[in-house]
């Protein structure tokens, strides 16, 4: 049940002790500081995987010269391991990081790492359950007597258990099998009737490409509290020290995004511009209808992009040690910032 806990834990261990930063790969998106270029401040920043539809904002921004209005020049890294997202922030290896948010929660209540959320990437959970069209799996209750399949973490099991209960249903009516991250393969061949962990942003579009017609269906919708997915971390005295650098950062953020919403297509190219085509080649057709998926779940009527309540990451800590995931009750008010609003107030 630890299994995931106990490598993000090792991971920022590890990188505390560490005397010299040399994890994850800098992007190429820097340009040479010459002239006023070299009196920019550098800002660095760990993404949860390479770069997608979900980034776009930040290449735009790069490429706007948005950063370097505020006086920061942009260094993108992408994650050596799955946990560098909160464990470089956290020990002050970067300045920030794209992390997961009941993810960042686990972490930050169970072994007390300094980092804190400055921002929601996503205003709603990503994380869908897939099954092919003919398995006839359309909501929580079609999973009685199949099997499905989970990355193997503690998070996606308490996941599972929340959906079959609110299905009136119990661990005994399914079988849960351990994928690691091979979910989509899972899937496809057979091996698993249905996969948790998927992103309806990219899981979905990709197997639709690949010639898979698919059903899908959210965790929030059975049980699962609705929360932001994606957010940025950093760590907590580094944002108390110099929150000016960072409401630096999140005002570019804003006008990248604004360019998402309304060029699409502009900010799409940037994006494959970017991508890093040796280690994670992007499909045009597919990071198109990621990016039509994404912007009305980055911003909603009532949530501008970045905004986060901290009522939403409260009902999460609830709910996560009410299932067990978190061992004690938890105040995560302390986990959250909304430097903009903040300022403005």
């Amino acid at each position: 049940m630890k299994k995931k806990l106990f490598a993000v834990l090792m991971a920022a261990a590890m990188v505390f002790g560490m005397t010299a930063c040399g994890s994850g790969e800098s992007a190429d998106t820097t340009a040479e500081t010459t002239g006023d270029e070299a009196q920019l401040e550098d800002f660095s920043i760990v993404l949860d995987w390479y770069p997608n539809a979900v980034h776009a904002f930040l290449y735009d921004a790069i490429e706007k010269g948005y950063f370097a209005e505020e006086g920061l020049n942009l260094v993108i890294q992408f994650p050596a391991n799955t946990n560098d997202g909160i464990s470089l922030p956290a020990a002050g290896k970067a300045d920030a990081g794209v992390y997961y948010m009941q993810d960042a929660i686990m972490t930050s209540c169970e072994e007390n790492v300094p980092i804190v959320s400055i921002g929601a990437v996503t205003q709603k959970s990503m994380n869908v359950v897939i099954s092919l069209k003919d398995s006839g799996i359309t909501e929580a209750k079609d999973l009685a007597g199949k099997k499905i399949g989970y990355a193997g973490t503690v998070l996606s099991e308490a996941q599972i258990q929340a959906m079959l209960q609110n299905a009136g249903l119990t661990a005994d009516d399914c079988e849960c099998i351990d994928v690691g991250f091979d979910l989509m393969s899972a899937l496809t061949t057979g091996q698993v009737d249905a996969t948790i962990g998927n992103m309806v942003n990219h899981e979905v579009p990709q197997m639709e490409e690949q010639g898979f017609e698919v059903n899908y269906f959210y965790p929030t919708d059975f049980g699962v509290p609705q929360g932001y997915e994606l957010v940025f971390l950093a760590n907590k005295d580094a944002v108390a020290e110099n929150p000016e650098k960072y409401q630096g950062f999140l005002r570019a953020c804003q006008k990248g995004f604004e360019d998402m919403k309304n060029n699409p297509d502009e900010v799409l190219q940037i994006l494959l511009d970017n991508q890093n085509e040796a280690n994670f080649p992007l499909s045009e057709n597919v990071e198109r209808q990621s990016m039509e998926i994404l912007l009305p779940d980055m911003e909603t009527e009532s949530a501008p992009f970045l905004h986060q309540e901290v009522s939403v990451w409260q009902e999460n800590a609830d709910w996560m040690y009410e299932v067990g995931v978190l061992t004690k009750e938890a105040d995560v008010s302390g986990l959250v910032v909304n430097l903009l609003e903040d300022a403005e107030a």
